[in-house]
């Protein structure tokens, strides 16, 4: 596809979401936790010492369909496996049983290979490095059912800040409301924008991210991966000068409670940052502690507004709602 400028990126991920939506449905999935993946895991042949010359046998093993060479080692302690290309090693009393505990030993790489593979939109499962991808491919894995293969690509993006062509993609995504792992991406985003200014280096796109993050805490549905939050903790903490709490402060009447649950949030961290705005933003609490319509949030608000009156270093905690509690 050759080298994509900013715009075609943005562009080639408005139609990778409504492929992906129209495929698997709109309705934003909850991603769950991250869960880090490590590879290759310990060489059991290590804790045995086997040596060089005791890996004399060859055997093969097929894997969804793909074929594998494998060294053979029997000693003493056992017969060990290991297969090179994979990085994986097993232990048994037979090599058949070798050959099976391989072939288990390997299904976490191959699911995350196959997570990375689908995501790109390719048949076969991803057998190379995340580095090594270019700017397009990156921005997609940020959808992926892995979360950690999104974080890994989200750090990717990061170390590669200095190309300038992410900003207005980075932007579609926290708009998009096709993908169903959208908020897994829209974490990610605003992660980085945690850094805004090396992403949207010009007001205009700093004001398009900016009214991103306000739409997305306004409308949210729900606050899967804590993403709602984490986009109130980026205005309210994240943003040049005070263009963060102006916004909040609109957010406290989002029709979502999510949204404004991460607006009370998020107006903590404008005045530990901006303390002139104090007595701005205590007034917008109190009045969101006299008219938000749940209850909770009430309490949240007026809990917040004392926290920061009396200039406490830390807030009370968020409230969950009935329906997110475990």
């Amino acid at each position: 596809m050759g080298t994509l400028t900013a715009i075609e990126l943005a562009q080639e991920i408005v139609a990778f979401c409504e492929r992906t939506g129209a495929l698997r449905g709109t309705t934003a999935l909850d991603p769950g936790h991250r869960r880090q993946f490590h590879w290759p895991p310990h060489p059991i042949s290590y804790d045995y010492h086997v040596l060089a010359s005791d890996w004399s046998g060859k055997a093969t093993l097929d894997i969804d369909g793909e074929t594998f060479d494998v060294d053979i080692a029997k000693t003493p302690h056992g017969t060990f496996g290991r297969i090179r290309t994979l990085w994986n090693e097993a232990k048994g009393k037979t090599e058949a049983e070798v050959l099976t505990a391989l072939r288990k030993g390997v299904e976490p790489l191959f699911a995350r290979q196959r997570a990375i593979g689908e995501c790109l939109e390719q048949k076969a499962r991803f057998a190379g490095h995340i580095r090594d991808l270019e700017p397009l491919s990156l921005l997609k894995l940020l959808f992926c059912d892995d979360r950690d293969v999104a974080n890994e690509a989200r750090t990717e993006i990061e170390t590669r800040a200095s190309l300038k062509v992410f900003g207005h993609a980075l932007i579609v995504i926290l708009n998009d409301r096709c993908h169903p792992m959208r908020r897994s991406a829209q974490w990610c985003v605003l992660d980085l924008f945690e850094d805004i200014r090396s992403f949207c280096d010009t007001d205009d796109l700093e004001s398009r991210a900016i009214q991103a993050m306000k739409d997305l805490i306004m409308g949210a549905e729900d606050d899967f991966a804590r993403t709602i939050y984490k986009a109130g903790v980026v205005l309210g903490g994240h943003l040049p000068g005070e263009k963060g709490g102006p916004v909040l402060i609109e957010c406290l009447s989002a029709s979502s409670k999510v949204g404004r649950r991460a607006a009370i949030h998020g107006l903590f961290h404008v005045v530990e940052w901006h303390p002139d705005s104090k007595a701005v933003v205590l007034a917008a609490l109190h009045h969101a502690a006299a008219a938000d319509p749940e209850p909770v949030l009430r309490q949240y608000a007026l809990s917040m507004a004392a926290d920061i009156a009396n200039g406490n270093l830390d807030h009370v905690s968020d409230p969950l709602f009935p329906e997110e509690e475990r």
